[in-house]
């Protein structure tokens, strides 16, 4: 077994991955040194081409087996990697080795990446100071909607209903992640209609107003559309990053065009969601915040979508702060002076459940509901009031029920959805 050492010291140049994986015929031992051999210079037979000296430099070594857990810790040398490239480094680990008969399930659990490599990726542009910054919102969770019904408006419908919550005291509208440019709603349309409205709701509220519009596209479409998107004042754009994939978000945050990007996670379910098998959000949104998204969604631990509470604050933690040390299924690492990445909480979220999320996840995050904004009984302006009272009361130290005492709009919500708790 020629990519197994136990005894191995991972040097600080070395890419550390943590594997679950259950074997299929085969030892715990053999499987973990197939998967090994398959995502850095090996293949299924001895080979006439291969070096003494390329093996013992670029080999992958198997330096850590838990047989109780069936995980692995596998170190590469950073040789056999690309700097500044997420597609090559997928290939290699995330790569062919999901197609294997050694295995049954693999999960790719976590990655830690040595300091050269995060140097080579340009981290966010922004970040949570600098969002911060642009809004002028330093002591509270940002609020934020999305335009509902996700597909179906025309565009001048569309701007109606982003007019109206940030009327109702919202910072961030943004599209859905199924809105690009269909005929009823055109891309080249949409953008200048809802900014003008943008304009106004910050000239009657005295308050900055934030629109993300969705510029999914084919890479060079997408980049036009950001640049249309710049050229008409906008300052954000919002992409989903799955359907685009990691060439294209490179491309969108080297392209310069200084807008704050929005990460969508649309279908991440696809590749995390299977306990046993695919590749964890944690290890996804590493590779995000290295890309330079300026904002994640990473989930809401008390709403619709599916999520533990542990994951969730995982993930928060690792896209915000600078430092992590190894825990649990975390690896250690460490940021060096990357900019952060803003934690965003979506789906299923109304104002009752602000105070709990607020808990588990701190005041840096971004708190979007859709339906409960636009499904308060008062209509979407008293949605939005309603959230952004409730993000106020939290920021000053208050239960949900006593701000609600004193604003009716977050009352007739928590009447409707009642106060999640923590």
């Amino acid at each position: 077994m020629t990519y197994l050492d136990l005894k191995y010291k991972p040097a600080e140049t070395d890419i550390i991955c943590k594997y679950y994986l259950e074997p299929n015929g085969i030892t715990l031992e053999k499987a973990c040194e197939e998967v090994a051999a398959e995502s850095s210079i090996g293949t299924w037979t001895e080979l006439t081409t291969l070096s003494k000296e390329t093996k013992e430099e670029l080999s992958a070594r198997v330096f850590e087996i838990d047989k109780k857990k069936k995980t692995t810790k596998i170190a590469y040398p950073l040789k056999l990697f690309e700097k500044g490239s997420m597609p090559e480094i997928w290939s290699s680990i995330a790569g062919n080795i999901y197609g294997m008969k050694a295995v049954s399930n693999l999960r790719l659990l976590d990655i830690g990446f040595p300091q050269k490599m995060i140097k080579s990726f340009p981290g966010p542009k922004f970040g949570i100071p600098g969002v911060r910054k642009l809004l002028k919102v330093y002591d509270r969770p940002l609020v934020g909607t999305i335009v509902k019904p996700k597909v179906g408006l025309n565009y001048k419908e569309h701007a109606k209903v982003a007019y109206e919550a940030w009327a109702g005291g919202l910072d961030i509208v943004k599209d859905d992640e199924n809105l690009t440019s269909q005929t009823f709603n055109p891309f080249y349309k949409r953008i200048p209609e809802v900014l003008k409205l943008r304009d106004k709701a910050e000239k009657e509220t005295g308050e900055k107003k934030i629109y993300m519009p969705n510029v999914t596209a084919e890479t060079n479409e997408m980049i036009k559309r950001a640049e249309f998107v710049k050229e008409t004042g906008g300052e954000y754009v919002m992409v989903d990053v799955l359907t685009c994939g990691f060439s294209g978000l490179q491309t969108l945050r080297d392209v310069g065009l200084d807008l704050v990007i929005h990460a969508h996670r649309a279908g991440h379910a696809m590749l995390t969601r299977n306990p046993k098998h695919g590749i964890t959000m944690l290890a996804y949104a590493k590779c995000l915040r290295m890309v330079g998204m300026d904002q994640l969604h990473i989930g809401t631990i008390v709403g619709k979508m599916q999520g533990g509470k542990q994951e969730i604050i995982d993930i928060k933690n690792e896209i915000s702060e600078q430092e992590i040390k190894e825990h649990g299924d975390v690896l250690d690492q460490d940021w060096l002076k990357m900019k952060s990445t803003f934690p965003v909480c979506s789906g299923g979220l109304h104002a009752g459940h602000v105070s709990a999320i607020v808990k588990y996840l701190g005041k840096d995050i971004i708190l979007q509901a859709g339906g409960g904004v636009h499904g308060h009984p008062g209509g979407t302006i008293a949605g939005a009031a309603s959230l952004r009272q409730a993000a106020q009361a939290v920021a000053d130290g208050k239960t949900l029920k006593e701000a609600a005492k004193t604003n009716s709009e977050l009352s007739v919500a928590i009447k409707k959805w009642g106060v999640v708790k923590a």
